[in-house]
């Protein structure tokens, strides 16, 4: 697979190193590049006098540079934008080209096609929260960690549709709310189950049969959890995670971490 362009900066920072006496050896092992590119950057300078990338071979893009710009301009804009609809914006601009050439021009901005991610959709309240909540928690010890048995519920859903959209984004961008496709809870066709783990493994598996209430919560509590976290050696002082489901704040659910002294860790909604 071939390798990325060096930038023209760090190639004329190998020349000038060169200029100064520097060899080859030092100059790779100053710059983190590969012996054999540092001696090709500096044979070309010398052959034509520049370190820019010259003039290639080849059919010349269909697109102006003004073209190119604008492409790129539409996808930073809205990352959710089509090939298709790209194309169409090329022609009103009176630019027609193939979506193979329109591909290749934003891959040279660093753009990529991604599929989306599904994030929960969330408010500013929601936001402050979660970073309130982890700066509460950024110097927790490995030792706390190691301790908290995470917990959830999940449907499987047995005739759904999970549709996917792509987007135009850099690498590193995967969460950023303009490449991420907002989620809400909703259900139907599903089973569901509530599982536990931590970082010494997993813990119980239950499938809860019917629509669950905080009293089926409890029960399913009273039959998994300590034994849980008894299977996975967490002792009894271990912390108990779990969201902010109104059967898991059900005063009976309450009431029963309570009676057995479990130590619940506080969860920000969403």
């Amino acid at each position: 697979m071939k390798s990325k362009e060096l930038s023209v900066d760090l190639r004329d920072k190998i020349v000038s190193r060169h200029k100064s006496g520097e060899g080859y050896r030092k100059i790779t092992a100053a710059l983190k590049v590969p012996m054999s590119t540092v001696a090709s950057i500096i044979r070309k300078w010398k052959k034509f006098g520049t370190t820019r990338t010259l003039p290639r071979a080849g059919r010349p893009s269909k697109l102006s540079d003004r073209g190119r710009r604008a492409l790129v301009r539409e996808v930073t804009k809205n990352p959710m934008i089509t090939l298709s609809e790209l194309q169409r914006s090329s022609v009103e601009r009176g630019e027609p080209c193939r979506r193979t050439t329109i591909s290749a021009a934003i891959h040279q901005s660093g753009l990529y096609g991604r599929v989306a991610r599904r994030k929960p959709l969330l408010s500013k309240r929601h936001k402050a929260a979660r970073l309130e909540f982890a700066k509460r928690h950024l110097k927790d010890s490995q030792t706390m960690r190691n301790k908290i048995l995470w917990s959830d519920e999940t449907k499987i859903e047995l005739f759904g549709v999970n549709a996917r959209r792509h987007v135009w984004r850099k690498p590193g961008t995967a969460h950023h709310e303009a490449n991420t496709i907002p989620t809400v809870k909703h259900g139907g066709g599903s089973i569901m189950l509530w599982g536990c783990f931590s970082a010494a493994g997993t813990g119980r598996l239950v499938r809860i049969e019917g629509k669950m209430n905080a009293a089926m919560y409890r029960d399913i509590l009273d039959k998994n959890l300590l034994q849980s976290a008894l299977d996975l050696r967490l002792g009894r002082r271990f912390i108990f995670q779990q969201d902010n489901d109104p059967k898991h704040t059900a005063k009976i659910s309450k009431q029963w971490l309570q009676d057995h002294s479990v130590n619940v860790l506080e969860w920000p909604s969403q």
